[in-house]
């Protein structure tokens, strides 16, 4: 909906409201310790991948696997590997994958 000058306008006929977009957000707090949040938002339903990396490029961690609804989401690593033992101070790369869609970003984890 539309508000101009007093008056609500509706969206045309047929037309999405939605205002959402593929995007991955930049961890929030970084550099972290001990914990940090990834958010994301998808336009579309699909199959999300969202997985961490050091930086030789080995898996350190899966946090999404798994079909997911549109919307936004917020997941929070607490710098654990797959067996969640902690892991060492230092860079790491997350990345989401959906659809045609693929973002990667950096993250620093201190103790």
């Amino acid at each position: 909906m539309i508000t101009w000058l007093q008056n609500v306008v509706s969206p045309p006929t047929g037309s999405k409201a939605n205002s959402l977009t593929y995007s991955l957000a930049q961890n929030y707090p970084n550099p972290f310790n001990p914990v940090t949040t990834i958010k994301y938002s998808l336009k579309a339903p699909g199959r999300v991948s969202l997985r961490i990396y050091n930086v030789t490029g080995q898996l350190v961690r899966t946090l999404v696997d798994g079909n997911v609804d549109e919307g936004e989401f917020s997941v929070k690593w607490y710098g654990g590997n797959e067996v969640g033992q902690k892991v060492s101070s230092g860079v790491y790369f997350y990345k989401l994958i959906v659809n045609d869609f693929t973002k990667t970003r950096k993250m620093v984890l201190l103790k």
